[in-house]
């Protein structure tokens, strides 16, 4: 009976041990070719709270800045949504998407548990490039030297925070 709590209990340890192993956040390195700056933020629903979907408002930082502006690097052929993904995950920030077939592109679904309707039937995260909201997926962008990438969540599909494609 003793013998065979401890093969349990080594075990359980070994399990753990793995677990914390394989769960922990990748490094975020820094030995990229290319560098570029990301940013992401949600402040438009500070000035929304009232459509927030109430679950959600423990996850909106009081200054709406999910991620400063922050140097990160990329190598040639990587996208927007590579170096997003990839940051993300790196952080332990969550993020969420999926495939679109007819825009050929990912479509990033959540960020930081905040997803596309959180705060009102017009709202999601759209991307842009230095100041300007491309007119296609961030999979199919793939940066310059030097660009500044943001990830903004939008309330009034855009108009809000000067993407003005709908007009």
């Amino acid at each position: 009976m003793k013998k065979s709590k401890a093969t349990a209990f080594i075990l359980i340890a070994a399990l753990i041990a793995l677990c914390l192993v394989s769960c922990a956040k990748p490094e975020v390195k820094d030995d990229y070719t290319h560098h570029c700056t990301l940013y992401i933020d949600c402040k438009t629903i500070l000035n929304n709270m009232d459509q927030l979907d109430p679950e959600k408002a423990e996850l909106i930082p009081e200054d709406g800045i999910i991620l400063p502006q922050t140097k990160v690097g990329f190598e040639d052929g990587d996208s927007v949504y590579d170096i997003l993904l990839r940051e993300l995950l790196a952080r332990g920030i969550h993020i969420e998407s999926s495939f679109a077939p007819v825009y050929d592109s990912a479509y990033v679904e959540g960020i930081n548990n905040i997803y596309e309707f959180d705060c009102g039937p017009q709202s999601g995260w759209e991307y842009r490039v230095n100041g300007e909201f491309p007119n296609y997926g961030c999979s199919s962008y793939h940066p310059q030297e030097g660009d500044e990438i943001c990830f903004i969540y939008t309330c009034e599909l855009g108009a809000d925070i000067g993407d003005i494609y709908g007009d």
